[in-house]
């Protein structure tokens, strides 16, 4: 899909759920593996790499959500229930906008999926090997999960 198209489409849904919701939620998830990289993705929807994740939808839990995600995005399973790490405004995006982190430590992943309509590249990544056009929130909340900097409240 042209950028222009997809960047069009966007902001009309946007527009569409600051009218017909007052809240919107996001579940994102943080997945290292045994050694210590990181899961992203590389959608083909907005530049850059992220965390794997998405909307939590009309009557699903933020937790169930985040697995949902990472199952379609990444071929991640999660073994345990996943950790809700931290609760991030995102009012960039748009107003009332929210974003919850969630800790994966156990999974597996049986297989990786193609690139498709909407994820281009599944991976892990070493933090000093980040891929380059990493988002600054993956930056930010590797640091406050692994280094244990401060929380900020924005996402």
């Amino acid at each position: 899909m042209p950028p222009l198209t997809q960047k069009l489409i966007t902001s009309t849904l946007q527009r569409y759920w600051r009218l017909t919701r007052g809240l919107t939620m996001g579940a994102q998830a943080l997945v290292l593996d045994d050694q210590g990289r990181v899961l992203l993705i590389r959608p083909t929807y907005k530049p850059g790499w992220h965390f794997p994740g998405g909307g939590v939808e009309r009557n699903e839990t933020a937790s169930l959500a985040v697995r949902r995600e990472l199952e379609e995005e990444a071929g991640v399973i999660a073994q345990s229930d996943p950790e809700l790490f931290s609760l991030y405004a995102n009012f960039k995006s748009f107003p009332s906008d929210h974003v919850a982190l969630f800790l994966v430590r156990q999974w597996r992943q049986p297989k990786v999926p193609e690139p498709n309509r909407e994820i281009a590249e599944v991976g892990f990544f070493a933090r000093d090997a980040m891929p380059s056009g990493t988002v600054g929130a993956v930056h930010r909340r590797l640091a406050e999960v692994i280094d244990g900097r401060a929380t900020e409240l924005e996402w």
